[in-house]
């Protein structure tokens, strides 16, 4: 997982928000993972302070050195619920999160939170993978099992794994207006040489050895030898001179 969030950036994840972006601004970027997307924000911000947070504290430590790496010093960490932020009301002008609405119990919840920590006139946008939408070449059947194994397994666990289309109708029930709300969407492509191995290689081994993994199994959606075939399908995936895979991204901005 932290490998698929290092190659994020910004201009490849957050290019719908960056133009709402300006010096001075107080962000909070919720799941923030191992920081990639929030140094980038950062920067557009600076001297506007930054705030990330996530739920799982071990990731903190990635994000925090990132950071420094970059030579920031206008972020600050945090472990944090999104369904119960630690901050008052009106503390941000930009609340942002991506990728995390598929993963919460409550995304409806979630945008509440978000909206209520923004300040009037600030943004709330999240954006999220669409599961269902993902597509490739060429057909290789084990990639549907993949896309089919994977559905299962988040939803037990409580997600939502096609969150992308949802987007819209998840901020109208959080009680944004329509006219408030700009619905987007945009791709990831994976289709050089580079990019099919880097993109195959991850899915393989988070198929045989994660804690997606370990769910697999524990719930009876799959054995051992039955994600290793899994594996092995990603790898002939992109073994193919033509191999291209694209993952939708449905995106919100809302307007408090």
């Amino acid at each position: 997982m932290l490998r698929s969030h290092r190659w994020r950036t910004a201009a490849n994840s957050a290019a719908y928000l960056t133009g709402e972006l300006r010096p001075g601004l107080a962000l909070l970027d919720v799941g923030c993972g191992p920081g990639t997307i929030t140094a980038d924000l950062a920067e557009l911000v600076a001297p506007g302070r930054v705030t990330a947070v996530d739920a799982a504290e071990g990731v903190l430590d990635s994000a925090r050195a990132f950071a420094a790496g970059r030579g920031l010093t206008n972020v600050e960490f945090a472990t944090a619920d999104v369904h119960a932020l630690d901050f008052p009301d009106d503390s941000f002008d930009v609340v942002h999160a991506h990728q995390v609405l598929q993963h919460v119990s409550d995304p409806v919840g979630a945008l509440r939170e978000m909206r209520r920590v923004c300040r009037p006139g600030g943004v709330v946008a999240a954006r999220d993978a669409d599961y269902a939408a993902m597509t490739w070449f060429p057909e290789v059947p084990g990639l549907v099992r993949w896309q089919r194994l994977y559905d299962r397994v988040a939803r037990a666990n409580g997600g939502e794994p096609d969150a992308g289309r949802r987007l819209l109708s998840w901020a109208r029930a959080a009680g944004f207006a329509d006219a408030d709300i700009r619905a987007s969407a945009t791709a990831w492509c994976y289709a050089t040489p580079e990019e099919r191995a880097w993109w195959s290689g991850l899915w393989a081994d988070r198929t045989t050895a994660s804690s997606y993994a370990d769910l697999a199994v524990a719930g009876g959606h799959a054995t051992r030898e039955g994600l290793a075939e899994v594996a092995a399908a990603w790898h002939e995936w992109a073994a193919a001179p033509d191999a291209w895979f694209s993952v939708l991204n449905g995106e919100i901005l809302c307007r408090v």
